[in-house]
């Protein structure tokens, strides 16, 4: 009979026992066998439910379930129904009582076994058991044998199984349980997830092996020198062949001459060897230096600018377990959108993210495994983080993290955790950390006071207080003793342009103050991934789940969802906009002093990797484009040129008349990178030549409406006499158009700061409005319809006059000059101010003469570009996880809205109107809550609009700046309607 098992560890303060001390993650020709793969697995509802004996070498499980490890329990069975228990979200709030350190009895608890065989050939010496993570607590047996138990999810824990293991069959016992006393540490804005989900190994350390090593590679840029030295616990030789090192005492220190530094732009890394009398170690060393001088961070001797993100991991199917392919995804999709560095929110990584961090260049912002935002509910009393008794528990997840990712080039900045409150024990750790590794930075946004960090780091600032810190004008702190050290620091912004839902808004003002202001070094958008979880419906449609789609009592919501991406890394036109807005290399086209300005905010590189080319198009046809010689541009610095000969030429060509003529200059890589290929775009400008031009008056003789019944012609067009509704255009069946001032709200628009402004729209009534017709009347020149727009209950409204005319020389074309005017006091700004219409569904397809081809909104337009685009309407829908108001294409001049056959209607506007084109109405995009919840209407709606209420980050962050909020005030729109 096996021991019984004490289950004290559960609900204790201790972070562990039995295991072994951290160390570096590294590969080496040791032996590993990975236990990957499917484990027996039987889900208890908590430990008096638990399987007795289970343990023990002969027990029966052959009735067990199977399960795949690495694997979060809770996601096996998706996208159908869950098998063992389900996700369940909260952003802050614990979903279980706040009783530190104790847990319920409901406490699903995993039990895993896994029988192997060791090889034959397994090697002599120490054998460790790894488990790179597990949430949130577990205890492990190898033959009955209790090795130990750990807690900590997101990092690695070992045990000596030395004298447990046997030749051939082995069995490996875990039991896991969902909350702990460890769960308090962890209440980190995610889906609560559980189980063995980071490889587990056996590994091999046989005599003459090490136990550890710290690779320190410094950089001296003002001699171009660097420095390595490897420090091990055992004796070891080094060689690294590129730098001339054979054979040597790795601890050095060896002094090399004229070798390149790491940096996220040029991630040099030198190939290199620990060879031992057990083992032989791969390295791959980065050379740089990281530091605080002068009130800024240099890495290298120059000033860093983060163009971040923070990245939780994610995959919509396997939750927080990750492949390969996953990490590379992200990195790449990172490097290919001008993003350049990494905060690991709110815990460390799989490391194999962190090798291709090192490969492919990011620098990263190391986060440990620490976030007690829940006890802010409480007004922290009883946090953690200031409580003796959970002190060694905070210093074990820094030490873990600090060994585990030492000798990565790419971490270059270590964070404490994340909204943990103040605390002792959180300065102990910082204590630890710098004593360990002073040779790279120290972050935690919650200490206001900045006593025990390197970087003065906030979350969510509003451009006017950003401006005060960027020039030094910052609040007194907290502790007005330590304010001249903290004025003196250098700034980030660790979380700012909340990307939830249609958004971020205003990412290119953000970017002007960072570029603007030396002490302010950047951010990092809140966040990378939206959390969706994969289902589908009874019929098989796809959608992605969110807090509160299982059933969970306390859930947030689709809070989860904030990234650049959508679940299964699709880019949004948010991460779209923000590689615009951070673009390393800013053009400038000047078409009155034909020149081109390239200034260059790299860090490392010169512009030499890069090609720029420039083309003229006139209304949106390409006349003529070719490369453009652009003298290497050094990093920091600018440069002006003037245009080619062959680009002023063309450029002073005639063109027809009333057409846009447009210069675009890009810069692309010159050449294939491991990132992207060559000839994929870094950054463009774009500049008129000659612009939109407002519409010709008409020139012709008006037509007089002829009125047959209860309706009247007037040239192509039908209009119902008592509403003035046109109803068809040359047999096209129309219906509108029609005032419209509400848009199904985003994100951002249902959870403002301060007050969200959807509350306000509904409370004001703009979802209801009704319509009244003050005139119908016919004239000499066209027909006027004059109607009066206001919601029940209110004495505000817009009067709007709407002119239909159209003239004998142009009998197929029908003018629209519709006049929107306030009348009283409106109580909040308005959605959108232009009118909604509706057409046959067959049309299918839209193309357009404006600016694409992605969606933009007022504070979102960076990232478009005139040009001629062409989409289906189905194309043109963003599938945000929670629908909202998306696909809006602005600045349009023309558009075809055409089906199969070339039939439809052309609308042009003078000089543009904002268009969208969508198959279901802004009620269904606001009554939908998820994808599969849009169907279809035997009609396709266009919207036609003046002016949108800026996008803005209000979800998270500061409300739509004032330049960008619609106020209600008169419009005027002028449009043409021709039949295809």
């Amino acid at each position: 009979m096996s021991e019984p098992i004490a289950h004290d560890y559960l609900e204790s303060f201790s972070p562990g026992r039995g295991r072994e001390a951290p160390r570096a993650a590294f590969t080496s020709d040791a032996p590993v066998l990975d236990l990957s793969g499917q484990w027996r697995f039987h889900l208890a509802a908590g430990l008096p439910q638990a399987a007795e004996g289970f343990q023990a070498a002969g027990f029966d499980d052959s009735g067990w379930e199977t399960i795949a490890v690495p694997a979060n329990w809770q996601l096996d069975g998706l996208p159908g129904e869950p098998r063992f228990g389900a996700p369940a979200y909260t952003n802050q709030i614990y979903p279980f009582p706040l009783d530190p350190p104790h847990v319920p009895d409901a406490n699903p608890t995993g039990e895993y076994r896994r029988e192997f065989t060791l090889p034959g050939q397994w090697p002599g010496g120490r054998t460790l058991l790894r488990f790179e993570g597990v949430d949130s607590c577990f205890a492990v047996w190898l033959n009955g044998s209790l090795l130990g138990d750990g807690k900590g999810s997101r990092l690695p824990t070992e045990f000596d199984v030395t004298d447990a293991l046997r030749p051939g069959r082995n069995i490996l016992a875990v039991r896991v349980h969902q909350w702990s006393a460890g769960s308090y540490l962890e209440d980190q804005d995610m889906w609560w997830l559980s189980g063995i989900f980071r490889p587990v190994a056996l590994v091999s350390r046989p005599a003459g092996t090490l136990a550890d090593f710290f690779v320190h590679a410094d950089y001296d840029h003002l001699t171009g020198q660097g420095t390595l030295s490897v420090h091990t616990e055992a004796p070891a030789r080094l060689t690294v062949p590129e730098l001339g090192i054979t054979d040597a005492d790795p601890a050095g220190p060896h002094r090399l001459r004229r070798l390149d530094p790491w940096s996220a732009e040029q991630p040099r890394l030198y190939d290199g060897e620990l060879v031992t009398d057990g083992e032989r170690i791969p390295l791959r060393i980065g050379f740089r230096r990281i530091e605080v001088r002068d009130g800024l961070i240099l890495a290298n001797g120059r000033p860093l600018l983060f163009r971040g993100v923070n990245r939780h991991e994610w995959n919509p199917d396997t939750g927080r377990t990750l492949s390969h392919e996953d990490m590379l995804t992200d990195v790449l999709l990172m490097k290919r959108h001008n993003i350049n560095a990494v905060r690991t929110s709110h815990y460390p990584p799989d490391s194999a993210f962190l090798d291709l961090c090192d490969e492919y260049g990011l620098w990263v912002v190391d986060e440990c495994d620490l976030e007690t935002h829940g006890f802010g509910l409480v007004g922290w009393e009883g946090n953690p983080s200031d409580d003796r008794r959970w002190r060694e528990a905070c210093l074990d997840r820094m030490r873990r993290m600090v060994e585990r990712d030492k000798n990565h080039a790419c971490v270059i900045m270590w964070s404490l955790g994340n909204e943990a409150g103040h605390g002792s024990n959180l300065e102990a750790m910082a204590q630890w950390a710098k004593g360990r590794d002073p040779d790279r930075l120290l972050h935690y946004e919650g200490d206001d006071n900045c006593s025990y960090t390197d970087v003065y780091s906030l979350m969510y600032v509003e451009y006017g207080e950003l401006g005060l810190i960027g020039r030094r004008q910052d609040v007194v702190t907290r502790d007005p003793a330590q304010d001249a050290r903290r004025r003196a620091m250098p700034f980030i912004l660790c979380e700012y342009a909340h990307a939830m839902g249609n958004g971020p808004g205003g990412l290119s003002e953000y970017q002007d103050l960072f570029e603007s202001h030396p002490r302010l070094h950047g951010g990092f958008v809140w966040e990378w991934i939206d959390h969706g979880i994969r289902r589908r419906t009874p019929d098989g449609r796809e959608h992605f789940a969110y807090g509160g789609d299982f059933g969970e009592p306390v859930h947030d919501d689709n809070f989860v969802c904030d990234g650049l991406v959508f679940p299964d890394r699709t880019p949004s036109p948010g991460l779209t906009e923000y590689k615009k807005a951070v673009e390393p290399v800013r053009i400038t086209v000047d078409t009155t002093a034909r020149t081109v300005r390239v200034r260059s905010h790299l860090h490392t590189l010169d512009t030499a990797h890069l090609r720029f080319c420039w083309r003229v198009e006139d209304d949106g046809q390409l006349q003529g484009d070719a490369e453009f010689a652009v003298p290497p541009v050094a990093a920091g610095t600018a440069a002006e040129l003037p245009w080619p000969e062959a680009l002023t030429t063309l450029c002073d060509a005639a063109r027809k008349e009333g057409e846009e003529r447009w210069v675009t200059v890009t810069a692309e890589l010159a050449r294939d990178e491991p990132w992207a290929p060559a000839g994929h775009e870094i950054a463009w400008a774009q500049a008129a030549l000659a612009g939109p031009e407002a519409a010709a008056p008409p020139t012709g003789r008006p037509l007089a409406p002829v009125r047959t019944g209860d309706k009247y012609a007037l040239g192509p067009a039908v209009f119902d006499a008592v509403s003035g509704t046109l109803l068809s255009l040359a047999g096209l069946r129309t219906d509108g158009p029609r005032l419209d001032l509400w848009r199904a709200p985003t994100d951002n628009d249902l959870r403002t700061w301060g007050g969200p402004v959807a509350e306000a729209w509904r409370k004001a009534g703009l979802d209801r409005l009704e319509h009244r017709v003050l005139g119908v009347r016919p004239h000499d020149t066209g027909l006027e319809v004059v109607t009066r727009t206001a919601p029940a209950g209110a004495d505000f409204a817009m009067r709007t006059e709407y002119r239909w005319e159209t003239d004998a020389e142009d009998p197929g074309q029908l003018r629209l000059t519709l006049t929107a005017k306030p009348v009283g006091s409106w109580p909040c700004p308005l959605g959108r101010i232009g009118i909604r219409m509706a057409l046959p569904q067959s049309i299918e397809t839209v193309d357009w003469f404006g600016l694409g081809p992605g969606e933009a909104y007022s504070d979102t337009t960076s990232a478009v570009r005139v040009g001629r685009f062409s989409a289906d309407v189905d194309e043109l829908q963003t599938p945000y996880v929670l629908p909202q108001e998306n696909g809006n294409r602005r600045e349009v001049r023309r558009a075809h809205l055409t089906d199969r056959a070339g039939g439809g209607l052309i609308i042009t506007a003078s000089p543009y109107v904002d268009l969208t084109v969508r198959r279901w109405t802004s009620a269904d995009l606001d009554n939908a809550r998820h994808t599969t919840d849009l169907r279809p209407h035997p009609r396709v709606y266009v919207n036609l609009d003046a002016a949108h209420q800026g996008i803005g980050s209000g979800a998270c962050g500061p409300r739509v700046q004032p330049q960008y909020e619609l106020i209600a005030r008169p419009v005027t729109l002028t449009i043409g309607f021709r039949p295809c």
